[in-house]
């Protein structure tokens, strides 16, 4: 008996249409599917193509260390030793890519061959000390992309939390697909010290060693996919390139270049360092050195992470340690006054959106750091003293007619009494702008229809109270209120050759029934 042929292979279109369905079906809108086409040879190009980037412009690094650390010096406040250690460990590793990439010219094999150990780095201090603005700047300074995630977020398999592999894609992403930029980039990873795996220390997941040794492979050198095995988007593209080529493209990075930077608070590492150098004073004659709190993390050795709960071998690839110091009021109060980077401007932006000029007196700041010194946040408790501050004031001036702020030590210490007197100024102020304003409107109105008309002082105070009441402008309010004037009162001149009408409180509430009884007048009796 003869057996049927097996149906045909759908064609391109078919196949597309058939996938849109089944994810259509089963995932509804939440997923969009979109195919790249590729033309055979002698096949027209249907669509604009971007011309191939053939002669890419090469990543270029010529900073000094003190250059690295004069433009950190503009944003950062304090850690001083932080910033020269991370400028010195930049400039090493990028200038070791630059002479393998020059190596690479010359002579391939041997560029492969040059040994060298990066020069990753391990942030360690307190929250809010700038540990990701010191990062952040760096790379704005040389110009390379830079990708920041915390480590909690990541799983050794990818399947619970992200993939880890995601990071060095992302720099492709931020690099605009830009293969030869992403592979200069940084990877910054904070919150490290969540991923430690010690069974001696509380909430750690056991977990987080595969997360380490995923890691360790990438600070390393290694070949990452462009796409992603958990990409469904990708890896059907990768089926039709398959499908039409007989082959698909395998696209990698490789991370040999990439600079890998983690952080952490640390908090209970404090507690390890402090009771290994208290015992090792033990014994001696001589008077113990008094190591205070925040000068702890000055002490840290590798068998100290080893103890946290680290892989010999991953905390071995951070081979530069940046201890970041706590700030103190004073810290803070120089970062809001010199940090290019200062919440005042932030501040500034956000009034001067409402149309008010805010302007700071240093004793008012040396308050607010205080205030913010207490909140143990680092810098960040700058941001929350500051809303708390702010925030009525935000609410309650924007539109009231104010148009200065001076903040005080009065301010600072007693908000609500100093926004109250505020208010009623800015009440008084916008009153002042508003009955001018009802001035303009009346010259305009002569300017235009040879007819003066005059507001009297009952006329203003009335104007002024629906203005504010009714939130409307005064052009809008008298546009309003004596959209029909104009042809009344031009009516009355006719008759009686009037041209000066004086208006009243009368003529705010009830402007038809006043320009009635004036065009009754008017008329001979």
């Amino acid at each position: 008996m003869e057996q049927n042929p097996p149906p045909p292979f759908p064609s391109p279109e078919e196949l597309k249409s058939k996938i849109a369905e089944f994810m259509k079906t089963n995932f509804g809108d939440r997923v969009q599917f979109a195919t790249v086409t590729t033309p055979q040879p002698g096949e027209a190009s249907t669509g604009e193509e971007k011309p191939a980037k053939i002669d890419k412009e090469k990543f270029v690094f010529n900073f000094l260390p003190r250059d690295i650390k004069a433009h950190l010096d503009r944003f950062v406040i304090k850690q001083d030793e932080a910033k020269k250690a991370l400028a010195i460990a930049v400039c090493d590793h990028y200038n070791h890519a630059k002479y393998v990439a020059e190596l690479e010219e010359k002579n391939d094999a041997r560029a492969h061959e040059t040994e060298y150990a990066k020069q990753n780095v391990i942030l360690v201090g307190p929250t809010g000390v700038g540990k990701t603005y010191l990062i952040k700047h760096v790379a704005e300074l040389i110009g390379v992309p830079f990708v920041k995630s915390d480590a909690t977020k990541f799983s050794e398999t990818g399947y619970v939390g992200g993939d880890v592999e995601d990071l060095v894609r992302e720099l492709v992403h931020k690099a605009d697909g830009d293969v030869d930029l992403a592979q200069f980039g940084i990877i910054y990873i904070d919150e490290v010290d969540k991923i430690a795996s010690a069974s001696n220390l509380a909430g750690r997941d056991v977990s987080g060693r595969g997360v380490q040794t995923t890691l360790l492979k990438l600070m390393e050198e290694t070949e990452v996919p462009l796409r992603s095995m958990q990409d469904i988007q990708a890896q059907l593209q990768a089926a039709f390139e398959f499908q039409r080529k007989g082959k698909s493209k395998r696209e990698t990075i490789n991370t040999r270049h990439i600079l890998f930077v983690v952080s952490g608070a640390f908090e209970k590492l404090k507690e390890l360092v402090g009771r290994r150098v208290r015992q090792s004073q033990i014994g001696f004659s001589a008077d113990p050195v008094r190591v205070m709190d925040n000068q702890l993390f000055q002490f840290v050795t590798t068998q100290d992470f080893v103890e946290y709960g680290f892989e010999p071998e991953f905390i071995g690839r951070l081979p530069v340690r940046v201890v970041c110091e706590e700030l103190a009021a004073e810290d803070l109060f120089d970062i809001l006054k010199f940090s290019e980077g200062s919440l005042l401007r932030q501040y500034e932006r956000a009034f001067r959106a409402y149309g008010i000029e805010i302007s700071f007196e240093d004793d008012a700041l040396h308050l607010l750091a205080d205030a913010a010194a207490k909140e143990k946040t680092g810098a960040r408790g700058l941001l929350t003293v500051f809303e708390k501050l702010f925030r009525d004031f935000k609410y309650h001036l924007a539109g009231s007619g104010l148009t200065q702020l001076r903040v005080t030590v009065d301010l600072v210490r007693e908000p609500k009494r100093v926004l109250e007197r505020l208010l009623a100024e800015g009440h008084k102020q916008e009153a002042q702008m508003l009955e001018e304003s009802a001035r303009a409107f009346a010259e305009k109105f002569k300017a235009e229809h040879k007819i003066d008309i005059v507001f009297d002082e009952s006329a203003r105070k009335r104007l002024v109270e629906r203005a504010q009441a009714e939130r409307m402008t005064m052009p809008e309010l008298c546009a309003h209120l004596f959209k029909d004037f104009q042809f009344g009162l031009s009516l009355i001149h006719k008759n009686t050759g009037r041209n000066q009408f004086v208006l009243n409180a009368a003529a705010v509430d009830a402007p038809d029934k006043f320009l009635s009884d004036l065009v009754v007048q008017s008329f001979p009796k």
